[in-house]
Formats: C-alpha cells, sequence, structure tokens
C-alpha cells in the first residue's frame, strides 16, 4: 500500500471526533445561553473587564449584574432567603457616615443649650426682693428708660426710648432723665431734628452723661440711619440694634422689650450683675465660679429663669441695687431676705467690726 495512502486513512479518523467535539461545544453554549441569558449578557458586556492588569472594584461588577438582571426580567431581583449575604452589603459607606455624624453633632449642637437646675430657695428670694420692692421709691420707678417719651405717641416713644438707653450707659438714672428731658424741650426727640443740629450743640445738650461727646456722636449716626433705612423708626430685631454704634446687648435687649414688647432675653446691668453674683444665681459656663461679665450673667441667668420673669427682673433688681443692695456698703440689716442670701453681712462696713450681726428670722 502506498505510504500516502496509508496516511490518508490514518489521519481520517482523527478529524470526527474534532467535528463531534465542536458541535459538542456549540450545543452545550447555546443550551447554557437559553438557562441563563444573564450570563451570555455578561459575557458581551465588553465594560466588564477581567484584566489582571486593571482590575475593576466588586462593587462596579455587582451594580452591572443587577442591571443585566433588570434589563432581562424587567423587574429588580428578588431576595433570596438562607443565601449567605455578598461581602459588599457590609460595605463601609464613607459618604453616609461622615453625612451622619454631621447631622448628630448639629443635634448635639442643639440640645447642649440645657436648662440649668435653678438655685435652691430662688422663688423665695426673688418674692422677698418683690415686697422690698413694692414701695416704688428708686430712681429705676420714676426716672428709667423705660419712662422716656412715655407721652409720646408710638412710633416717636420708641425712638425716645432708643436716645435714653443710648445715653444711660454708666450714667444714674436721674441724670439720663434729666437730659432727656432737655432734648424734649428743644425738640430733638425726633431723628430728623437730630440730623441737622451740629454734634457739639448735641453734647452739650445731653452734659453730664458719661462720655457725652462720644454718645452724641453715636445718637446722631443711629437717627441717621433710622431715617435712611427704617422710616424715622427704630431697628425692630436685636441684630439691627446691634449693628447700631453705642448699642450694647444690654441696651439692644431693654429697647426690645421696652420699645417693641418682644422680650428676647433678659437686660443685664451693673446692678443686675452685682445683685444675682452676691444671691449665687450665677455662674461662668462649666463651673463653680462667679461671672466676670453682664454678658456672662446674662446667659446664665437665663438657663434656669423663667422666660415670664425676664423682663421685670431687670427693673426689680435694679431698684434693688438703687435702694437696699448697693455697690458699697449693702443695706444687709435692712434686707428681708438676709437669711437666705449667701453674702448677707459679708460685705457691709460695721463702726464697731466685734459688733454681732443678726439676721432676720
Amino acid at each position: 500500500m502506498p505510504l500516502a495512502l496509508l496516511l490518508s486513512r490514518i489521519s481520517q479518523p482523527a478529524k470526527m471526533p474534532s467535528t463531534r467535539s465542536a458541535a459538542s461545544a456549540r450545543l452545550v453554549r447555546a443550551s447554557r445561553a437559553d438557562v441563563n441569558p444573564v450570563v451570555q449578557e455578561v459575557k458581551r458586556e465588553s465594560s466588564v473587564s477581567f484584566d489582571v492588569s486593571k482590575p475593576e472594584s466588586t462593587t462596579s461588577v455587582k451594580r452591572k449584574r443587577v442591571k443585566r438582571e433588570l434589563e432581562v426580567n424587567g423587574e429588580p431581583p428578588k431576595k433570596q432567603v438562607g443565601i449567605v449575604p455578598d461581602i459588599e452589603d457590609f460595605r463601609y459607606d464613607r459618604t453616609k457616615a461622615v453625612t451622619s455624624s454631621i447631622k448628630v453633632e448639629g443635634k448635639l449642637r442643639v440640645s447642649s443649650v440645657i436648662k440649668a437646675k435653678a438655685p435652691e430657695n430662688w422663688e423665695a428670694v426673688l418674692g422677698g426682693i418683690k415686697n422690698m420692692r413694692l414701695s416704688g421709691q428708686a430712681p429705676v420707678d420714676t426716672k428709667g428708660c423705660e419712662k422716656a417719651g412715655s407721652l409720646l405717641p408710638p412710633k416717636e416713644r420708641r425712638f425716645a426710648v432708643l436716645i435714653s438707653t443710648m445715653m444711660s450707659s454708666q450714667t444714674k438714672d436721674e441724670v439720663t432723665h434729666a437730659a432727656v428731658e432737655r432734648l424734649s424741650e428743644n425738640g430733638l426727640l425726633d431723628p430728623d431734628a437730630i440730623v441737622r443740629i451740629d454734634e457739639a450743640t448735641l453734647a452739650n445738650l445731653i452734659k453730664p452723661v458719661g462720655f457725652y461727646q462720644r454718645k452724641a456722636q453715636f445718637i446722631k449716626e443711629a437717627s441717621k440711619i433710622c431715617l435712611e433705612r427704617f422710616g424715622g423708626d427704630i431697628p425692630d430685631s436685636l441684630n439691627e440694634l446691634l449693628a447700631l454704634r453705642g448699642v450694647g446687648p444690654k441696651m439692644a435687649h431693654l429697647v426690645m422689650s421696652i420699645a417693641w414688647k418682644n422680650t428676647q432675653g433678659i437686660c443685664v446691668d451693673t446692678h443686675v450683675h452685682r445683685i444675682s453674683n452676691r444671691l449665687g444665681w450665677v455662674f461662668r459656663e462649666g463651673t463653680k465660679q462667679k461671672t466676670t461679665t453682664p454678658e456672662q450673667t446674662r446667659m446664665s441667668l437665663e438657663k434656669w429663669l423663667p422666660k415670664d420673669e425676664w423682663e421685670p427682673i431687670n427693673p426689680l433688681l435694679v431698684g434693688f441695687g438703687q435702694t437696699i443692695c448697693t455697690p458699697l456698703r449693702p443695706k444687709c440689716d435692712m434686707c428681708g431676705i438676709n437669711n437666705l442670701c449667701p453674702s448677707a453681712f459679708k460685705e457691709s462696713s460695721s463702726p464697731n467690726p466685734k459688733q454681732k450681726k443678726t439676721r432676720s428670722s
């Protein structure tokens, strides 16, 4: 037998299995595609890379798999019960974590402003001071800022209250009241009139209030702002009042309470500041030490004092400080609450240091 014929017969049986294998492979692939079209779609997806040099994150692969399932079935994949969840389900999402922490921090900031525990016997002390103030003989009762322009129409009265308050800083009520009277007599409780008058004349009229020259400058500036921005009226918010030069927190709260009948905080002047510390009503934030500024006193008081007491507490303690609990040599022997006051007799001067101090029963 020729060698060529022998070789051809040997090679023919080897081709048959190759043809069957190819056909079988095509059949298997087709059947697999029919059973699970998702596999076919994933294999055709060109964006899914299996290149080891550029591995795609498991998260993106998972999202594409879910997307393909939605395209094929037309509905979201059903949750399989009893199947161990994918590790990606527990993946740490930094974006959500940061957002969550911000929300919590914001809540803490708001809730951190909590009411403090009220001092012991504060109601009895407050009631005792009210009883001592029934006479109404303190200067603040007849010549305080709230008495300025009391007979004027509402708009003009509000301006008079603002001017009176601006002059009252470090000035006795009697002196401030007299200055307001002089301005009224000269027709100067009006922003337009104050803008037209020269600063030196205004300063001489309000003299001898404390820092009268500086206050005259501030009053003219405030009057101009009232005309240009508020139609001759005064600002009706704390922030706008505080924007006026010469107006501090104490004045702004007082004006809001008296002029606008809108009490947003306690007006703390030197009397309220001093007496609150003597009574042990206020402390610096996070300590048991006395407050050192009126603003610290205001914030400490507002943490526990009922809001319906915020407005009357100022004239109440101012009058008490002008008559009994004075800055120097407080009249503790005349005080009806010296049995409740932790500072009673500690600052009083006595002609005889050995004299026995008596407290009210």
